[in-house]
């Protein structure tokens, strides 16, 4: 997993660094990252020379960058122009590099540009932009390529305008508060803004340049990317003396009369996931066995039989025979994942003695308006710290859904999902991902591991159902058995 630092973790780091380099090799090394990774991107459209660069420059060492870069590009044959947002605290040395190259300032946004580089603020920004910058950047909207293209933009760092610890991105009055690129080209290591809540999307493709500062970093990152890698280590593997039971049962407590939907896709995403045998317990065992007959239902948990697992919540309904069932859930002794009316049931805190008294794992997965039912409040800006608050209180693992899943852990450790992708905002999604999630606990893996690896894997599913059209939740349900076997062995 690829772990995200916090600002105050990297400016340490940074300090650490510098105390060991001659002055300006940092900025050297971000400069030359950069610019390679604009010549790469530039070189897709025809090339570096001729092309039009507009640099938007702020104060400080970011803007610096910017105009190292852009100096190193003006040096390729790329006509380089500079847009000054702080001409007062420009950095000079970057600004005397650009003009030695034939990069040029000018004083308003030009009418054509085939790249642009957003060197407006760094890191140490908060609070979303200001003027000039917010007027400038709207009025990035009328700029173009010498094809009549809207340029791509390159980020330096993070966009400019969001909230690098928490992810957040300020709401604007009159006009952007962030900058959307296309692409950004961040230094030393990931920032949480460019893996977790709203301004991820800001961000585009990410791409690291490596400076030298890992070895200064801090042992505790805010959070880690979870990679296909983890998936596939940790996926079970079959051996020739498997059977049945011993690949796992999942149960699930799911659907009803009412919702029997929610039955059929909660199975779905568990007969797609590692374990031999599916065992369903609730009020849509016709829909069930019509769909798959391999499953053995039941109308109560108490007559399913043994699982090392259990699913309880999707589409069960709230009232008494809900309640019981889930009381059943939590009184057994395996790992259990609560999803949608479950969760529900949580909130008058009638269920509280169950939960202090378990000793297996629990697993939940609440969007936002379940975790504020919950919570009494919604997850807010810090989704990372939303998700840690309410693991701890509960002391199970939360899988807190959304754009960039947040996957976090009693002890304080938090997971971004990065393959979410908006066309899983349909109805039943989150039921199929409850299935899968239960079919991993099954089949042994530790909670955190198998909410990162349920997470990631409908990600993908989403993201490969949506190829096709408008997106359903059967549709994602077909697609896991695909991008699961797609998982190199």
């Amino acid at each position: 997993m690829r772990p995200a630092w916090r600002v105050a973790d990297v400016r340490a780091a940074e300090d650490g660094l510098l105390a060991t380099l001659p002055p300006g090799t940092l900025m050297q090394r971000a400069a030359g990252g950069l610019a390679g990774h604009c010549a790469r991107l530039l070189a897709d459209r025809g090339g570096v020379y001729g092309v039009r660069v507009l640099l938007l420059v702020g104060a400080g060492n970011n803007g610096g960058d910017t105009l190292y870069a852009g100096a190193r590009l003006a040096g390729r044959g790329a006509a380089v122009a500079a847009l000054l947002l702080a001409p007062d605290r420009v950095h000079g040395d970057g600004l005397a590099a650009l003009r030695s190259a034939g990069g040029r300032v000018v004083a308003e946004l030009p009418d054509r540009a085939d790249l642009v580089l957003d060197g407006i603020v760094g890191i140490g920004g908060s609070g979303g932009l200001r003027e000039p910058a917010a007027r400038v950047v709207a009025a990035l909207s009328g700029l173009r390529t010498r094809s009549g293209e809207r340029p791509p933009v390159v980020a330096v760092d993070v966009p400019s305008g969001v909230e690098v610890d928490s992810g957040d991105v300020p709401r604007s009055v009159g006009g952007p508060s962030t900058v959307t690129a296309d692409l950004t080209v961040t230094f030393g290591c990931l920032k949480p803004a460019l893996v977790v809540g709203p301004a991820a999307a800001r961000a585009g493709r990410v791409e690291l340049v490596d400076i030298g500062l890992e070895p200064w970093l801090r042992a505790d990152p805010a959070l880690r990317v979870s990679e296909a890698s983890d998936v596939r280590r940790w996926w079970p593997r079959l051996g020739p003396e498997e059977e049945k039971y011993s690949r796992g049962v999942v149960g699930l407590a799911t659907g009803s009369a009412t919702y029997p939907g929610a039955a059929v896709l909660s199975v779905g995403g568990a007969v797609a996931g590692p374990t031999g045998m599916v065992r369903y317990a609730g009020g849509a065992r016709a829909e069930v066995l019509r769909r798959y007959p391999s499953v053995i239902a039941t109308e109560r948990v108490t007559e399913a039989g043994r699982v090392q697992a259990w699913v309880c919540g999707s589409g069960l309904g709230t009232g008494d025979s809900a309640t019981t069932e889930l009381r059943c859930v939590l009184a057994t002794s395996v790992p259990v994942v609560l999803d949608a009316d479950a969760l529900t049931l949580l909130v008058d805190g009638s269920m509280a003695d169950r939960l202090r008294d378990r000793d297996a794992p629990i697993v939940v997965t609440p969007h936002d308006r379940e975790y504020a039912r919950l919570c009494g409040e919604p997850p807010g800006a810090d989704r990372v710290g939303a998700a840690l608050r309410l693991a701890a209180w509960m002391n199970a693992v939360v899988l807190l859904k959304g754009d960039r899943t947040v996957i976090a852990t009693p002890d304080g450790r938090a997971v971004a999902n990065p393959t979410g992708t908006p066309a899983l905002a349909t109805g039943g999604t989150g039921d199929v991902l409850a299935g899968l999630l239960g079919s991993l606990l099954a089949a042994g893996l530790r909670a955190d591991r198998a909410a990162i690896a349920a997470a990631y894997l409908h990600g993908l599913a989403g993201r490969e159902a949506a190829r096709h059209g408008p997106v359903t939740a059967a549709d994602v349900a077909a697609a896991l058995r695909p991008v699961i076997a797609a998982l190199p062995r």
